[in-house]
């Protein structure tokens, strides 16, 4: 598939019921009640998505990297005039590497390129690949050029902060995005398989940014409070761990000088590898535990 050709918007959501033995016995009795009839029409479940598979349980495990802006669009720009999506695409391009010569991982970007992406392509991208989990880097602007530090985001229906809303609001520029829906199913059991997909995917995208920042902790500073969320549209895939990494401020001189030198994005990524590495080792772990 080339860059410019991204797969149309369609139902390519799991059920991910890993978690589902925390359901109550009443709740597990209502969707076995509720379970659709077998029929001479089969119930379609996206290409080669075995029915009920969890985001935790997928192999090989695919990580889709997704370099912020691009072409048209130059994302922040600093203070010396380097342009955020030229950073956040090195960084990608290093993560990349380091996370192929682990040999346990496939990678793919978004964009691979000076390209212009939609957001909304960019999810269906990852949701299409069949992504165990989908990582954005970007680097932020402020008024204040005092302000810096790294953050990762998760996403949230309301922003935890004033300079949340405002990033998420410049990020979501392009937001056309629809949520994917379920064929097939009762509505009953519809209800219920969709609460239990994005309560899994909000405790992985949890899980995933509480490892990046304690991992970032040590490749460079971080903002207060670095595990932040919003209504980011890029973070809205459903049945995929998400997470947006603001790497720094390029409206910060400093910020902006580290993260042209390639000797720090190479730290930065590292940190990044070893936190996304712990995630999988712990949903490993979760999954053994769950039978």
């Amino acid at each position: 598939m080339s860059e410019e050709t991204f797969f149309p918007r369609r139902v390519l959501i799991g059920h991910g019921l890993l978690a589902s033995f925390l359901l109550p016995a009443a709740l597990r009795s209502r969707l076995a009640e509720a379970a659709p009839r077998p029929s001479a029409e089969p119930v379609v479940q996206g290409p080669g998505r075995k029915p009920f598979e969890s985001f935790a349980t997928r192999a090989p495990r695919l990580v889709v990297l997704d370099p912020g802006h691009g072409g048209k669009d130059p994302g922040a720009i600093g203070v010396s005039g380097t342009y955020e999506k030229h950073v956040a695409l090195a960084a990608a391009l290093e993560l990349k590497r380091q996370l192929e010569a682990t040999g346990r991982y496939r990678v793919e970007l978004t964009r691979k390129r000076d390209l212009f992406i939609p957001l909304e392509s960019r999810v269906a991208y990852a949701q299409a690949q069949r992504a165990s989990v989908f990582v954005s880097l970007h680097a932020d602007a402020v008024p204040d050029h005092s302000v810096r530090g790294a953050s990762v985001y998760t996403l949230a229906a309301h922003a935890s902060d004033a300079q949340t809303a405002a990033l998420a609001a410049r990020e979501n520029a392009a937001d056309r995005f629809a949520g994917p829906q379920f064929r097939g199913l009762r509505p009953e059991v519809v209800q219920i398989l969709a609460s239990l997909v994005r309560r899994e995917t909000r405790i992985g995208s949890a899980r995933l940014s509480h490892s990046l920042v304690a991992s970032l902790n040590h490749a460079g500073p971080l903002l207060p409070n670095p595990e932040r969320h919003a209504g980011f549209v890029v973070l809205k895939a459903a049945d995929i761990p998400s997470v947006l990494v603001e790497m720094g401020f390029m409206s910060n001189r400093q910020d902006e000088a580290i993260l042209q030198r390639q000797e720090h994005r190479k730290q930065v990524a590292a940190a990044m590898r070893r936190a996304i590495e712990a995630y999988f080792a712990t949903a490993d772990h979760l999954a053994h535990m769950a039978g």
